[in-house]
């Protein structure tokens, strides 16, 4: 039998990291949604099932995924997830059209959801445990690279290369790649994880242990503050500070480079410090960085604020993740499932927050935000370190 400790050659980690960059593929969705939009002349409804046909699947896929994994193992599904996420490019780039941008971006939302249930586990399974946050975080960190490269990545396919599509090229090459290195470097799993298979059933009993249900609520709650702030800080600029939206949208960059940076400092700090600790300092952090942006109506105090509230909610999905997985690695697979299922649950917070804002104001509408720092900020107190 095999164990994470016999994984110790450092080689182990190109792949892991690799994935992880395919893994931020997805969020060329938005991007891709204006350049489709434009292309094919959708209207505001029309376009904006594009990036609901990747989120969906998060909810859809993410069970199953678990049980395929205790069926054929973490790096076989890795292994499925990385083809369907090829076949998607490919079909981006050579069948240009509305319904086959939809039906790709079908398939780029199920081998996303697929990568980020198992790769998950399997790194779990061939890092220390000790190690695991800060490989974890480090992955974010990589995962944040390429999210933010992807903008202008198209922007220079646009410009320089006379079609913004050959993204997907550069992306299915990319992902063939990473499954060629995948099994090149032979990452092999402890053989227990493929000899115990997971079910629905097994998979929902876990919903009985409490200290799972709040590490669930926290990944629901920080998903749904981040998809907030994303459509929140543009108009927050527009509204205090009178600029127009090209300008103003240069705030959610600056949220994500700050992400992007916040992931890094943590990956570096974790391999250290208390995950939990560190978890409880950076929300109350993030508090306070909020409602400072919240009341401010000064053009370095809304952009200092949306920094510091960047780097404080960076690593907080990752911590959750890893404090879940250590919970009980015997379940590896069936709370990667379970935790990947609460991205989608995160798309309930924007609504709210539109609703209140309709009813309100807008400042009232980023109260929502606000109670859900609060919120994971008790949970964490239900952590132990």
């Amino acid at each position: 039998m095999q164990s994470n400790k016999e994984n110790k050659s450092p080689l182990v980690l190109i792949p892991i990291f690799l994935n992880f960059f395919i893994m931020g593929f997805v969020d060329i969705v938005g991007v891709a949604t204006n350049y489709v939009k434009k292309d094919f002349v959708l209207s505001e409804t029309t376009a904006s099932i594009i990036p609901m046909m990747v989120f969906v699947w998060f909810a859809v896929c993410a069970v199953p995924t678990g049980v395929l994994m205790g069926k054929i193992g973490r790096k076989k599904t890795v292994a499925v997830s990385l083809v369907i996420t090829a076949l998607a490019m490919g079909i981006s780039f050579l069948v240009y059209s509305y319904l086959g941008i939809l039906f790709a971006f079908a398939l780029l939302g199920i081998g996303n959801t697929i990568l980020q249930v198992s790769l998950n586990p399997l790194v779990a399974s061939v890092v220390r445990k000790e190690k695991l946050t800060s490989i974890l975080t480090m992955g974010q960190f990589i995962k944040a690279i390429a999210s933010f490269l992807g903008p202008i990545l198209v922007g220079f396919a646009a410009t320089q290369v006379g079609d913004w599509r050959f993204i997907f090229l550069f992306y299915g090459l990319a992902t063939i790649l990473s499954i060629v290195v995948l099994y090149t470097l032979h990452i092999d799993e402890p053989t227990e994880t493929v000899e115990k298979s997971s079910s629905f059933r097994k998979i929902f009993t876990l919903l009985n242990d409490k200290y799972l249900i709040n590490c669930i609520l926290v990944i629901v709650l920080i998903v749904g503050i981040d998809v907030g702030l994303n459509t929140s800080i543009p108009q927050l600029l527009m509204d205090r500070l009178a600029i127009p939206l090209e300008d103003a949208a240069l705030g959610t960059s600056l949220y994500f480079a700050a992400r992007t940076i916040g992931t890094f400092v943590g990956a570096l700090l974790l391999v250290r410090l208390s995950a939990v600790k560190f978890l409880r300092g950076t929300i109350v952090l993030a508090v306070l960085a909020f409602v400072g942006m919240i009341f401010s109506s000064s053009l370095w105090g809304l952009l200092a604020a949306i920094v510091i509230v960047g780097l404080a909610c960076a690593n907080v999905f990752s911590i959750i993740f890893s404090l879940a997985l250590q919970h009980d690695m015997k379940h590896a697979n069936e709370i990667s499932a379970l935790m990947i299922m609460g991205v989608s649950g995160g798309a309930l917070v924007l609504p709210l927050q539109g609703l209140i804002t309709d009813m309100s104001s807008f400042t009232a509408g980023l109260s929502v935000i606000l109670v859900s720092m609060l919120i994971i900020g008790s949970i964490s107190y239900k952590f132990k370190y």
